[in-house]
């Protein structure tokens, strides 16, 4: 039960989005960028980065919603979603996304912990410096948005298929999808 009276029906996010829309619009746009925007990281890794420090921060909603995203983009590969959340060092993903996933790990911590050595492992395995920022920026922007969700208790639904249909719609019609969606349900 969420601890404000958020509008019925909605999970995760989407529920304090339609709560408060002028704060969704930028949340929104930022998520557009960074996870869909132009960019090196192909969409299942950024997705796959979004996963990870959803799963190490225990957002059990924001996990399962972007992992449905990435298998999604993996062909329908939840196998490999299961195990970079459960051991991304003997996933069977690119040494380049394990590094960048170390410093991912390191950011949902505290940004303080992200070392040279972990940069220059990125780098040792092909990351550019835009790999490296936007993958800062991910894990940064899923500890608020981890947070945001958690804090308020969210309605988190626990059947698989909701989120296979809602990562299927998200691949296909991106974020600012969900959120006009939102938009039209709250008016």
């Amino acid at each position: 039960m969420p601890h404000i009276e958020l509008p019925p029906g909605l999970p995760g996010i989407l529920g304090p989005m339609a709560f408060r829309p002028e704060a969704a619009k930028p949340l929104t746009e930022l998520t557009e960028v960074v996870l869909r925007g132009p960019g090196p990281l192909p969409l299942a890794d950024r997705e796959l980065i979004a996963t990870y420090v959803s799963s190490q921060n225990d957002c059990f909603f924001c996990q399962t919603s972007h992992g449905a995203v990435a298998a999604h983009h993996l062909g329908g590969n939840e196998a490999i979603v299961a195990d970079v959340k459960d051991d991304f060092e003997h996933a069977g993903i690119s040494e380049k996304l394990k590094a960048l996933l170390a410093i991912a790990g390191k950011v949902r911590r505290s940004g303080k912990d992200v070392q040279p050595s972990d940069i220059e492992r990125a780098r040792e395995h092909g990351a550019t410096d835009l790999e490296i920022h936007d993958t800062v920026l991910i894990a940064a922007m899923f500890c608020l948005a981890n947070r945001y969700v958690d804090g308020l208790a969210t309605l988190a639904p626990q059947d698989p298929a909701i989120y296979r249909e809602l990562g299927a719609q998200i691949a296909q019609n991106g974020y600012r999808g969900a959120a006009e969606q939102v938009s039209a349900a709250g008016a």
